[in-house]
């Protein structure tokens, strides 16, 4: 069944042969577990998941031709099977037999059972009752989720595919890895909702995809064909993903390239699948929202270890009260043994999965209420942890919309030239022609920088790759070639047409680009640091002439020969602001004990400043840089303080200045293996690739530290998978402050998704509006089978039923009315904290395990904030689990040897107020801002237990003395061992302090500020725990005494009743005490990394000098 983790049965079959001629091939041994396909490989002696063609070099992609023969195809189909998303959708009391079924719940159900043989039937049936209704819950979660994905189904549009040496029509379902496929934009009736039915590799021609629905990234993507790649090169998906159409993607555009080796018969570009069904991007994508839906808890092994400790406690009990009840030849063995298993059981409360999993689901439904999405559960408590914050620069901490300064030429002046018809001009027409920007539907969409590039100059780009001046005296440019941007080449190039002489266009990082130029100026690297100095992002513009020849030739070289032999243009400036609340919410993130990072592609010295601008560089700065004889050494921007680099002093160096280090500088440490020395120090990491990002942050990890990365959905992929809690944002809409506050917004302030707050990108008359007018609002309307909502309160206008007028005034019928709505819309769509919000696919994004539709860097505060929350809540829920279950295992052992037992309407009452106290207290709203102090991470802490047992000798001191004092009022024959329960007040006062206790242990060790609201903010707790007084005050002194016959209490005489109450409220009082001067000796505190770096440090040198 779905989501089922029980044993997987295994499947054995003959593999079909490639062709009739060849003998059946030797059988094959799998399993499948959670929608992916296990096979044994004989050679490895294990279990690997099954393969798929993605891994071959270049050549062999080049010369596929598909299967040359049925017989072929069918043994892939065998291999492989249909590419679909196949889901069972099993019934409600089929899921629910099986988790009735699980060993838990049959646990659960024979606890029940016990009960009821001690016939405690109205507790049992309660019991019962709370077990089903929280199965229940669950169930319907998966049968929800099940739904939403079921209606998600491969593309099933017919395309031509390359088949035993012709072409066939085949619908996408039949496709099979290795297929040579035609595929291009769809046209006809439903040709919008078309999407690409498996992950393919382009093998001729280029087309412009849109990726919302997996990246979240509203910009459309451009996709490559492989030629010109090395031939023997490997082929990666991680590294070439601009060769890659991932399924469930959306073609905008496609154009043919007619030197392919095979020619597509109606138009199409050339591809090759790579991976088809859950193989796929979006397979896995739906996997993993499919199985986070099971029941997700904080700390899991601190929970079972946890739980062994209290059954190692019943156990010391149980064995003390069968050596006891040995010893008196009247006691009933039954009824002795019987006692045992329930004090047994009784350490594991039915509630116990529902209180650990309800902290996790609640705070997974205010993200979600956020806009914030999660599709791994278990990675919220790691949010609380998190001792390190990075940030990508770009597009997260900056705003997208780039600013054209002007360039810088270097013709005997290094003035900043603003005027396109004072430029030079081989650098206007480089910045007009040499970029990725595409028309889609008549609307020109594309990278922000090139746009403002584009607007600055005042040139404009025309849909038949044309830039062309809107006045003076230059010449229009024709793009006849694009090698595009790569990160780990840091540039570009076109190959372009001006009259009847052909260039090169090349732009990237200035100290890429300086390698490459002929003749370097001398002030060439004073120039780009004085404006990189002020957090300007410049971009070195180049060219070269290049000899006539045939268009067809010209496209065939090869791009390394492209991009040298350069002659120098000039530098591109552009501004780049910081969003609005970039620098508070990190000044909030470090006076809230977190280190700051920032990781970026961009220059050092702008990432430099734009990191002093946001509070992660507040000392003086050192940049790792390298001479020219190799030797590494630390340098300040402005050049005048210059020291020695070595590893072992850098922690040293870190406490007078604030470090950065370069992508060279990296692979510097790889190479001498002083990466775990070095990066834990570093502020600034500049010019780094993706995969130093990613190296970047397992070494964090590997040091010990609890890492978060916020960053795109695109280029930080990597980090943001290694990252504890990565988070992408989506750039959809401005954050939601307040329920309050959206709701008193104008319908004219609105965001509209897929825009930014700002518009300098649209204003002007430079070129059309870009994605934000087309593709992102697409995105935001995607249907593959399911409708993307968009959040409450951030939608269009019209979806607020607010009228026009701004001056127009509810009828109060219709505010009660709204209110109703918008209650019924939350219960509908988010649940309730039992069950974890449903995560749909286009709300998730395969980049990142959070996915925030924000485009603002305060995500990360929300996610911390109820991480925080999840982990003090899942703290304080074990120790009141703890404190009863030692309190029960008392009460049911030694009071039980002295005849002492509850009534069966007193111990649901009691249930009754366990679980509502726990249901309220893991509603606690975190607060609104983040505190320095930290919670504690782990259970098994001196603090916990300290506290545990010294509330533990109170509660017990207070119960023995109350029962104790009560013996004195009755005769010692009127308590008879193994009796029927006969209310007598040995009883009452026992039941009564009982409850005390547990009240206690609530209001005691519930976790308010500086983390959650206090107990006066908690409504419902407040006045849970107010109705408790009030109840104990009332059966206390008799007054409603109907109340005290139902629950079978004797009155109290007095003057012990008010006894009784006075000794409760110091018992409250003690446990309060002790409880707070523990928090103030055991504060939680940032996990000490270093001291595990020295360790790690000190092996290292002695295995250097054991070699």
């Amino acid at each position: 069944m779905v989501g089922n983790d029980k044993l997987q049965g295994l499947t054995l079959k003959q593999l079909a042969a490639a062709s009739p001629s060849i003998a059946p091939l030797a059988d094959e041994i799998s399993f499948e577990f959670r929608k992916q396909r296990f096979i044994f490989s004989n050679e490895l002696q294990r279990f690997q998941k099954l393969p798929y063609p993605s891994k071959d070099s270049f050549g062999n992609y080049c010369k596929s031709s598909g299967y040359g023969s049925e017989s072929k195809a069918n043994a892939a189909f065998n291999k492989w099977g249909r590419n679909i998303f196949e889901f069972p959708q099993p019934t409600f009391l089929k899921l629910m037999k099986e988790h009735c079924m699980e060993p838990f719940f049959v646990f659960q159900v024979f606890c029940v059972g016990l009960w009821c043989l001690d016939e405690y039937w109205y507790y049992s049936l309660f019991t019962l009752f709370m077990l089903v209704l929280f199965e229940s819950t669950v169930v319907k979660s998966r049968i929800r989720t099940l739904t939403e994905l079921r209606q998600v189904r491969v593309d099933s549009q017919t395309l031509m595919v390359h088949r035993g040496g012709k072409w066939v029509k085949l619908s996408g379902i039949d496709l099979l890895p290795g297929d040579v496929v035609s595929i291009g934009r769809p046209t006809g009736q439903g040709s919008d909702e078309r999407t690409v039915p498996a992950d393919m590799l382009l093998l001729a021609g280029s087309a412009i995809t849109n990726e919302a629905l997996l990246t979240g990234e509203s910009t459309p993507q451009w996709k490559v064909s492989i030629i010109g790649r090395n031939l023997g090169e490997k082929f990666s998906l991680k590294r070439d993903k601009n060769h890659v159409l991932f399924g469930g993607t959306k073609i905008l555009q496609h154009s043919a390239d007619k030197n392919g080796h095979l020619k597509t018969p109606d138009g199409g570009c050339l591809a090759v699948v790579l991976r088809t069904g859950f193989g796929t991007s979006q397979g896995k994508l739906m996997r993993t929202i499919l199985f986070s839906t099971e029941r997700v808890t904080a700390n899991n092994w601190e929970s079972g270890l946890f739980i062994c400790f209290l059954v190692i406690f019943a156990l010391v009990a149980a064995g003390y009260v069968l050596k006891k009840g040995l010893e008196d030849p009247f006691r009933s063995k039954f009824k002795l043994f019987l006692n045992c298993s329930l004090i047994i059981t009784s350490v594991i409360p039915p509630e116990l999965p529902m209180e650990l999993s309800i902290a996790v689901n609640t705070s997974l439904i205010a993200l979600a209420r956020k806009g914030i999405y999660c599709t791994e559960p278990f990675r919220i408590p790691f949010a609380g942890k998190v001792d390190v914050c990075c940030f990508d620069k770009t597009g997260t901490l900056t705003s997208d919309d780039m600013e054209f300064r002007g360039v810088v030429s270097l013709n005997g002046s290094e003035t900043l030239e603003t005027d396109p018809n004072i430029i030079t001009e081989q650098s206007v027409q480089i910045l007009a022609a040499c970029h990725s920007l595409v028309f889609v539907d008549n609307k020109l969409v594309g990278d922000p920088l090139e746009k403002a590039a584009l607007q600055g100059i005042d040139w404009a780009y025309t849909s038949d790759e044309k830039a062309v001046p809107r006045k003076g005296r230059y010449q229009p440019v024709q793009i006849l070639q694009r090698h595009h941007f790569a990160s780990h080449l840091k540039r570009m190039s076109t190959l372009v047409q001006v009259q009847d002489s052909y260039f090169a266009f090349v732009k990237g990082a200035p100290e890429v680009i300086q390698e490459r130029l002929i003749e370097v100026d001398p002030k060439y690297v004073e120039a780009y640091k004085h404006f990189t100095c002020q957090g300007s992002r410049v971009l070195a513009l180049a060219y070269k002439a290049l000899p006539e020849m045939p268009v067809g030739e010209l496209r065939t070289l090869e791009r390394d020969a492209v991009e040298s032999g350069l002659s120098f243009a000039g530098f591109a400036v552009f501004a780049c602001p910081l969003r609005t609340d970039s620098a508070a919410v990190l000044k909030e993130l470090k006076h809230s004990s977190h280190d700051l990072v920032m990781i970026t592609g961009d220059q050092a010295l702008t990432a430099c400043h734009v990191a002093s601008q946001v509070h992660i560089i507040q000392n003086e700065v050192l940049i790792l840089t390298s001479k020219e004889s190799g030797v590494f050494q630390w340098l300040s921007p402005d050049e005048k303080e210059c020291l020695a680099f070595k590893d072992e002093e850098v922690s040293t160096l870190s406490g007078s200045h604030d470090l950065c280090i370069t992508g060279d500088s990296i692979a510097l440490l790889q190479r001498t293996g002083a990466l775990q020395l070095v990066i834990p120090f570093i502020k600034v990491f500049a010019r780094v690739s993706p995969d130093q990002k990613e190296l970047i942050l397992t070494t964090l990890k590997a040091v010990g530290r609890t890492a978060m990365m916020c960053g795109d959905g695109t280029n930080d992929v990597g980090a943001l998978k290694q990252s504890h809690v990565g988070v992408a944002l989506l750039n959809a809409l401005p954050p939601e402050k307040s329920e309050s506050e959206s709701q008193s917004k104008k319908p004219s302030s609105v965001s509209v998704p897929g825009k930014t707050s700002k518009t300098k990108r649209s204003s002007g008359n430079a070129s059309p509006p870009g994605i934000s007018g087309s593709v992102s609002t697409d995105a935001s309307s995607n249907k593959v089978g399911t409708t993307n909502r968009q959040l409450r309160g951030s939608s269009n206008p019209g979806s607020q039923h607010v009228p026009s007028g701004n001056n127009h005034t509810l009828t109060p019928a219709e505010k009660q009315r709204q209110k109703l709505k918008k209650l019924m819309d939350e219960m509908n769509e988010e649940g309730d904290g039992r069950s974890a919000p449903v995560v749909k696919l286009g709300d998730a994004s395969m980049a990142s395990p959070f996915t925030a539709k924000h485009s603002s860097v305060q995500p990360t505060i929300d996610i911390i904030r109820q991480g925080r929350s999840t982990l003090v809540t899942t703290v304080q829920m074990f120790k009141i689990l703890g404190l009863n279950c030692l309190a029960t295992a008392y009460v049911l052992s030694v009071m039980y040897l002295d005849g002492v037992k509850l009534g069966d309407v007193q111990a649901t009452i009691s249930g009754l107020f366990t679980a509502a106290f726990f249901l309220f207290i893991s509603h606690a709203r975190p607060l609104s801002t983040l505190s320095a102090e930290r919670p504690h991470t782990h259970i098994f802490c001196a603090y916990v237990f300290l506290s545990l047992i010294g509330q533990f000798a109170i509660h017990i001191t207070f119960l023995i003395l109350m029962t104790k004092e009560a013996t004195k009022y009755m005769p010692e024959e009127c308590i008879e061992p193994d009796s029927e329960f006969e209310p007598n007040l040995v009883n009452t006062v026992s039941y009564m302090a009982n409850m005390m206790i547990q009240v206690a242990t609530f209001a005691v060790n519930y976790m308010g500020h500086p983390f959650n609201q206090s107990i006066r903010e908690n409504k419902a707790f407040f006045y849970a725990l107010s109705v408790a007084a009030i109840f104990f005050t009332v059966v206390t002194s008799d007054m409603v005494r109907f109340l005290n016959d139902w629950l079978r209490l004797v009155p109290l005489p007095q003057p012990f009743g008010h006894k009784l109450l006075f000794s409760a409220g110091l018992m409250v009082g003690g446990c309060y005490l002790w409880e707070h001067m523990l928090r103030a000796l055991f504060p939680g505190r940032v996990p000490d990394w270093k001291r595990k770096l020295r360790r790690t440090t000190t092996k290292t040198v002695d295995l250097k000098k054991d070699v």
